[in-house]
């Protein structure tokens, strides 16, 4: 069997050491043992990777400082961080991988996922590139300055979609309609979403000008709600300025 470039590389520098012993860090063991990388753990924090020659600390944020503190000097050190740039992982050649998905088990695949990536040197971040692609992902380099705009964008697109989807259950509660009805019509804005971008996707009584049902809306908010009724307000007024924002074409698709 031929071997790949980057599975080369990983097995010079390697083996790879996964501190981390969280959802994130299995299912990084698991991708990465199926890929044939030499492996090492997870292992607890406190690990200092003696034995490794890349060290991938899977571990919360407040933590890697800590972490990267604990590991012997001469070893690829990252992080898988979105909002953090390589300062935690000073005195270590450094990178980062941060994957853009949520993982919520240790089978969870990488494949198709975009990557943001850093290295401190030319070395590291061919490390990065090279266990992403292993793992199946498409990396992309986020500047330090960056990081912080990446990962909002990431948080809204995934952890706020999911409260807006909880206020939604909660509005069609009150009218007894269950969170399985509101499914389909997720899905299909989120796919409409993807494939043509927000302001071709858009629909529903903003996007007509519709005052009206818009105020009766806001009124049952009102009255079920009113915890929510600011967030609203505030959706309402964000997708007026997206729907003035669209192209005439896309106005009336």
């Amino acid at each position: 069997m031929t071997t790949s470039p980057s599975l080369a590389t990983l097995r010079h520098f390697g083996p790879v050491l996964i501190v981390g012993d969280g959802r994130m860090g299995r299912a990084l063991a698991g991708a990465l043992d199926a890929a044939r990388v030499p492996l090492l753990g997870p292992a607890g924090r406190g690990e200092t990777g003696a034995d490794a020659g890349i060290v991938l600390l899977a571990v919360p944020d407040a933590a890697i400082a800590d972490a990267a503190r604990a590991i012997a000097p001469g070893r690829f050190v990252g992080h898988l961080s979105g909002a953090s740039d390589l300062s935690p992982l000073r005195g270590h050649e450094a990178f980062s991988i941060h994957p853009l998905m949520t993982v919520t088990d240790a089978g969870a695949s990488f494949a198709g996922v975009t990557a943001a990536l850093s290295g401190s040197t030319s070395r590291a971040l061919t490390i990065a590139e090279a266990l992403t692609e292993v793992l199946g992902m498409t990396g992309v380099t986020v500047r330090d300055e960056d990081r912080a705009a990446y990962h909002a964008a990431a948080s809204i697109a995934a952890n706020f979609l999911v409260t807006l989807e909880g206020m939604a259950e909660d509005l069609a509660a009150t009218a007894d309609v269950e969170r399985d009805a509101l499914v389909p019509l997720v899905r299909a804005a989120v796919a409409n979403w993807a494939e043509h971008g927000a302001a071709a996707a858009l629909t529903g009584p903003v996007s007509r000008g519709d005052d009206a049902t818009i105020a009766r809306q806001r009124q049952a908010l009102v009255e079920r709600l009113p915890e929510r009724v600011a967030l609203f307000d505030a959706l309402v007024d964000a997708t007026r300025d997206l729907a003035a924002a669209r192209s005439p074409k896309e106005a009336t698709t």
